[in-house]
This record gives C-alpha cells, structure tokens and sequence, in this order.
C-alpha cells in the first residue's frame, strides 16, 4: 500500500510538471551584463567614428603606391630643374671671370691656379684604361630558389660600397656611378632596390667606372672581401655581376662642392 501511495505521489508530480503547474525557480539577474551592453554600444560608436575620421572619406587599405611613385617624379623634376638653373650661374660666374681676367692681373693668376687643380680635383672629363663593373638583382623566384628572401636577390648598399672601395684601394685615378662622377666625398646610400647618389635615384643595374692600371683595380676587386662575399650569392641566387677591362670615359664633376664640415688631419 505504501509503494502503491509513493507511485501515486509522483504521477501527480509529474502531471503537474507537464501542465506547467509547478512554481518556477526565479532568474538570478546580472546587474554587470546590463551595465556592460552600454558601454561596449558606447566603445563600438567611438571606434567607427575614429575610423572614419583616419579614413577622410577613403579606404584604410587604399593603394598609396600610385602616390608616393608620383611624390618619386615630381622629386626628380624639381631636381633636375635645379641641376639646370646652377648649370646657368656657373656659366654666367665664368663668363664674367673671363671678361674681368683680361683686364685685371690678380684674378687673371687665380684663375690660372684654379685651371692647373681642375684635373686632380675632378672637374675635368677624362679618358683611359680602366675597369667596369656591372651590378645587378637577381631574376624572379623560382622553385629552386624556394629558400631566398628578397634581400638575397637584389643589390644592397655594401656591395656597391664594396666595390668602389676596392677601386679606389686599386689606384683609382678617376671613378663614376651611373655615369655620375664621384669624388671622395660622394656618398653612396641604396634606399631599396634603388641607388641615391647626389640627389638622383637609379634603378639596378648599377655601373661603376674607374680609370686606372687595369691589372691592379682586378687584383684589389679580387683581394676585396665585400666583393668576394657578393660573388658566392652571385652563384647562389644569380645575382648580376660582369667586370670587363676597356678604354672608358669619366665625365667631370657637376654637383656642388661646398662642405658641410671638415677636421684637419693628424
């Protein structure tokens, strides 16, 4: 009888479940969700508002290739207008040293001291045996070459200090890049892939000139540690490297020759 009465029992409980009838446990509320939803509302406002302020009315992954090319150009129009123009006052300065050096007898002597330093101070076009050495980047990658990263495959900095510097230890009389007359003073910086000399850039490949024995510039580049460095990725990820012996030319020096700062030797 008592099992009969325990099984009554809890078919009405479970009647009384199926109609709904039971008493519900109350929701336990989470003040800090409701608190919460406003503020993440409030940061999510902030941000789509900051965004489209950097954006001014353009994509944030908008192509800025086209520009900086153009920013490129118009820098080398404003050089080349400048080259132009000193090209223009170094003529007239002449012009009227001459016209003066006929008639007065202390500037006609400075000029003729000046004329007799052109040569070994670079101002004067030459002609002679040398060497020329031609440095380039590497071709596309393929599937060989699957190990590489671009630095392997283009021409840096260092490779063209290295072989200038070796020239010059050779017995380089006279020397050029891109022909571009450099002096002791040039100074050779890569941005990129992209050579910067004087104010100019110039795409690979790179030309050096330089005037000298022949035998010795090929002995110092072969002696040159640098150079010997940039030959092994040369085989390594057919970078571009040719040196031929010929008769070249040098062009004079064009660019400014004023000095920034200078310490007296000791």
């Amino acid at each position: 009888m008592e099992y009969t009465s325990g099984a009554t029992s809890w078919q009405k409980v479970l009647r009384r479940a199926a109609a709904g009838l039971l008493p519900r446990r109350p929701r336990q509320r989470r003040p800090g969700w409701s608190i919460g939803v406003p503020l993440i509302a409030a940061a999510a406002g902030l941000l789509f508002t900051t965004t489209a302020t950097t954006a001014g009315g353009t994509a944030l992954r908008e192509d800025r290739r086209p520009q900086l090319n153009q920013l490129i150009e118009d820098r080398r129009e404003q050089v080349a207008a400048s080259e132009r123009r000193a090209a223009t006052l170094r003529g007239e300065v002449e012009q009227r040293t001459n016209t003066l050096a006929g008639s007065d007898a202390p500037i006609k002597a400075q000029q003729n001291r000046a004329q007799g330093s052109l040569q070994n101070a670079g101002f004067t076009a030459l002609t002679g045996p040398g060497v020329t050495v031609e440095l380039n980047d590497a071709p596309q990658l393929d599937q060989t070459q699957s190990d590489a990263s671009n630095d392997d495959l283009v021409v840096h900095q260092g490779d063209v200090q290295a072989v200038v510097n070796a020239l010059w230890a050779g017995g380089a009389e006279a020397m050029s890049i891109m022909n571009v007359r450099v002096l002791t003073t040039s100074a050779v910086r890569c941005v990129g892939n992209t050579l910067l000399l004087h104010g100019r850039v110039y795409s690979p490949p790179f030309k050096i000139v330089a005037i000298g024995d022949p035998a010795a510039l090929q002995q110092a580049l072969a002696s040159s540690q640098g150079v010997r460095l940039f030959k092994d990725a040369v085989d390594d990820y057919q970078l571009g490297y040719k040196e031929t012996v010929s008769t070249v030319r040098v062009p004079a020096f064009e660019d400014s020759t004023a000095l920034r700062s200078a310490t007296v030797p000791k």
